[in-house]
């Protein structure tokens, strides 16, 4: 336990100290993204905030965990590295959606071959229990670059991915060793303190954003550990700490990334236009257009998230299929009520112009 609470206080503080200087360096350089269109922000801001959070991360990590019982950190490390590379890359020079896409394919594909982060069963959603091999690999795969763009998607507004990303890595690193499985805990535990660090210049007035650096780390780290989640059901048998209805616990775990992404992607793809094309049409920019602040919007979501994780956890034994309908006709309900407050105030403000 000692350990998981000194990755925190490492992460936390390697980071804390670095944003200052990336933050100068990034004045000095302009390395900024600038005010658009499809942006929420009016000044020139740095966007290297990742590069510390993965410094923090990697540095806490390798110092704490405990390698004799964590083969597989090697690869787990190999995969933190091709997405930071891509991260930094479109924080400095934005690449294409689809060369994106390939080094996130890379990354999965290390972590489900070389590192055993694959999902082998559905634990009866839809009637299927253990899966084929290549379904596995196929499903894990998928699972893993829909996770990675959830955080990367849901990264529009002061605050909302690093406070999610700290959440749900709290949510499940306390499982983890709750289960004692500490090197899990480490990971999940850097990452949080990591981003609680960030989070202290990123909130309004944002002096900082993590940029796809972060965001993809995040996304890519919480993939890991929901998997893992999921797996080690498998193994902890009768434990106190296990769940029912484990895939359904997971969904409710990362369900604002993961309904947001599901339902953005959904939406673009009736369009014609790519799924990874960007827009505002996330539920964050819903709650702007609303009249919330940056901070009241990702407060709202932030209370969301842990509202879903209590309802899944409360009614965990209605089994899986029951819980996922009922968190998704939840998710479509609020967000459809959303929908209808905002056409209602923009009517409103329409008749009063």
């Amino acid at each position: 336990m000692y350990d998981t609470i000194l990755s925190l206080i490492t992460a936390f503080s390697l980071t804390y100290l670095a944003i200052p200087s990336i933050i100068q360096i990034a004045k000095v350089k302009r390395l900024y993204d600038e005010p658009g269109e499809r942006r929420s922000h009016t000044t020139p801001t740095p966007s290297l905030g990742g590069i510390a959070i993965f410094a923090g991360v990697i540095f806490s990590i390798i110092l704490w965990t405990p390698f004799d019982v964590f083969g597989d950190l090697q690869y787990i490390l190999c995969s933190f590295i091709i997405i930071f590379l891509i991260g930094a890359k479109d924080d400095i020079s934005p690449i294409s959606p689809t060369k994106k896409l390939i080094g996130e394919f890379l990354a999965a594909g290390i972590l489900v071959f070389k590192s055993n982060v694959i999902l082998t069963s559905l634990y009866g959603v839809f009637g299927i229990g253990d899966l084929h091999y290549v379904t596995s690999v196929v499903l894990s795969i998928f699972t893993i670059i829909v996770i990675i763009n959830a955080f990367n998607l849901i990264d529009g507004i002061n605050g909302l991915s690093g406070s999610i990303g700290t959440l749900i890595t709290l949510t499940l690193g306390t499982w983890f060793l709750l289960i004692d499985r500490v090197e899990l805990a480490i990971v999940a535990f850097s990452l949080a303190g990591a981003v609680m660090a960030f989070l202290k210049y990123n909130y309004s007035p944002a002096k900082i954003f993590m940029g796809d650096t972060g965001s993809l780390l995040i996304g890519l780290i919480c993939a890991i550990l929901v998997i893992k989640f999921i797996e080690l059901h498998r193994v902890i048998g009768d434990s106190p700490y296990a769940f029912k209805a484990v895939p359904a616990v997971a969904v409710g775990i990362l369900i604002l990334p993961l309904f947001d992404t599901l339902r953005v992607f959904i939406t673009r793809i009736a369009r014609g236009n790519h799924p990874l094309h960007p827009d505002r049409t996330h539920i964050h920019h819903l709650l702007l257009d609303f009249g919330l602040s940056h901070m009241q919007a990702t407060a709202v979501l932030v209370t969301v998230n842990i509202f879903f994780i209590g309802v899944v956890i409360y009614f965990q034994n209605l089994g899986s299929m029951k819980l996922l309908l009922i968190i998704l006709i939840l998710a479509s309900l609020m967000t459809g009520i959303l929908f209808y407050l905002v056409a209602h105030r923009k009517q409103n403000k329409g008749l009063n112009a």
